[in-house]
C-alpha cells in the first residue's frame, strides 16, 4: 500500500487475468454468484484510499482486458466499477483480442508515475503471491508503452456497459 500513498501524479494497472483469488474477496464473490447483494464492507478499506488519492488530484487509473462473454470473476469486477469510478479511480475495457493484437503483456502491472512498475505474481487457485519492483528505464519504458496502447484502445466503462450490457 506504500506506492499507492507515495505516488505523486499517475498510477495505471493493466488487469489481463480471468479471475482473482482474493481472500478478502472470497465470501463477497460467492453471494455475487449466488445472485445475492455482495455488500461493500470488504470493498470499503480500497474506495477509501481512492477518494483519499484521487482527492488530492492523483490520476488512477485502470485497464482490465476482458473476454466476451466475461468470465463470473470479470462480470463481479464489472459489478464493483460504478464503486470504483465514484472513489475516483478511472477503469476501462479492452477486449482480449485487441490486447493480444497490441502485442500486450500476458501479465498484470501496476505503474507509479511512469517511474516504478510493480508486476504482480500469481500462483495456484489464483492467490496473490507478490509484487516484483522495477525502475530500470527500459524495463518501465516498455510498461508505459503498453500502458497507453491498452488506454489508447480501450472503451470507458459506460460505452462498454451500453455495447455488452445484455450478455451480462
Amino acid at each position: 500500500m506504500r506506492l499507492f500513498r507515495e505516488f505523486r501524479h499517475a498510477a495505471f494497472r493493466l488487469e489481463v487475468r480471468t479471475s482473482y483469488g482474493i481472500p478478502d474477496e472470497d465470501e463477497p464473490y460467492r453471494r455475487f454468484l449466488a445472485g445475492e447483494d455482495p455488500g461493500l464492507d470488504w470493498f470499503v478499506p480500497w474506495l477509501d484510499l481512492m477518494r483519499e488519492e484521487t482527492g488530492t488530484g492523483k490520476r488512477v487509473e485502470r485497464v482490465r482486458v476482458i473476454d466476451s462473454p466475461p468470465s463470473d470473476y470479470l462480470r463481479f469486477e464489472l459489478w464493483g466499477t460504478p464503486h470504483n469510478l465514484a472513489a475516483g479511480e478511472d477503469i476501462r475495457f479492452l477486449a482480449r483480442e485487441q490486447a493480444e493484437a497490441a502485442g500486450l503483456p500476458d501479465y498484470d502491472y501496476w505503474l507509479f508515475d511512469a517511474r516504478i512498475v510493480a508486476r504482480l505474481h500469481f500462483g495456484e487457485h489464483d492467490r496473490f503471491l507478490g509484487v516484483v519492483l522495477s525502475d530500470d528505464p527500459e524495463d518501465v519504458l516498455r510498461h508505459v508503452q503498453w500502458g497507453e496502447a491498452a488506454w489508447h484502445h480501450a472503451a470507458t466503462f459506460e460505452d462498454y456497459h451500453k455495447e455488452h450490457a445484455p450478455s451480462l
